[in-house]
């Protein structure tokens, strides 16, 4: 297993404990920021305007008025929180432990290709640990939601929530696995990134499909895929995910295995059991030094060129 450690890094010190109460109490209140989300976003579905952010990616519209709807509600209600979101940034006084983060539309692909499998990313963190994530999908109609030491839950419209779990450990030989895309992997090598090895994980699974963004960690803390794979994160794309997951029964890394500093991670592994997680950590760091990424020849070499 690799790790900057050499153990797999998969436990962390909880925050403080908050009060059930109080905890119970923010859950709603994140779950009512999604709802606001969902009012702006539902109207802009197959009609949204799109522009281009300097990175090349994609921006809506709805991603920035749901964002400013969201942040509204925080401040008339926790005026003294932080917020960092995806579209405005870092905002307040700075002088809080607490933390909301918001990513209005993770998937603003799917979004506005008219495919309704994006979601609504919301988090509170503590200290700089995530304590309460939201995974909402407005057009499906789906919520799943945790908060540490209260357990992950799933909503489907009308119904009566559910408490959920992660499936049970299997090998990876037996293994439902999603990535996001191929990207910083030996399928689509980024400049200056560890290409991961994918191919291997494709080659070895029992099934493997390409997923769409915060859905794959939705269905793996639903129980009803084992493990998802991103390899370009931010904060706001990890933050929700965290809670869902662990609190699921779960296990979330970075590639390399490492918990600690997870908001700052570049990449993530979400998997249903410590036994799946090392395994797919090794194969996915198969192959190649780090220390040769930059000679042509280990570049093509991960191509299979």
């Amino acid at each position: 297993m690799l790790t900057n450690q050499g153990k797999t890094a998969h436990n962390v010190q909880k925050p403080h404990d908050e009060n059930n109460t109080n905890m119970r109490t923010e859950l709603e209140f994140a779950l009512e920021l999604a709802e606001c989300a969902t009012r702006e976003i539902l109207p802009r579905f197959h009609n949204c305007t799109v522009n281009y952010k300097s990175d090349g990616t994609e921006v809506t519209d709805a991603d920035r008025a749901a964002e400013s709807t969201m942040r509204n509600v925080i401040a008339q209600r926790f005026s003294d929180d932080d917020v960092l979101g995806e579209e405005w940034g870092r905002s307040g006084k700075g002088r809080s432990s607490r933390m909301w983060i918001l990513d209005p539309i993770d998937g603003t692909a799917w979004f506005t290709m008219g495919i309704p499998v994006f979601g609504t990313l919301i988090a509170l963190c503590e200290h700089d640990e995530p304590v309460l994530g939201v995974i909402h999908f407005p057009v499906l109609g789906e919520t799943v939601y945790a908060s540490k030491g209260q357990g992950c839950w799933f909503k489907r419209g009308r119904e009566n929530p559910r408490m959920i779990r992660v499936a049970a450990a299997v090998p990876l030989r037996s293994a439902t696995v999603c990535a996001s895309g191929p990207h910083a992997s030996n399928i689509q090598p980024l400049p200056d990134t560890h290409p991961y090895n994918l191919t291997g994980v494709i080659e070895q699974a029992r099934k493997f499909k390409f997923g769409p963004d915060c859905l794959q960690h939705a269905l793996v803390a639903r129980g009803r895929i084992n493990a998802a794979i991103d390899t370009v994160m931010k904060p706001w794309d990890i933050a929700a995910l965290v809670p869902c997951i662990e609190e699921a029964g779960g296990i979330l890394t970075d590639l390399r295995g490492n918990r600690a500093g997870i908001l700052n991670c570049d990449n993530i592994l979400a998997s249903c059991s410590e036994q799946l997680h090392d395994e797919m950590l090794q194969v996915l760091n198969a192959g190649i030094n780090p220390s040769l990424l930059n000679d042509p020849a280990i570049v093509l070499a991960s191509q299979g060129a």
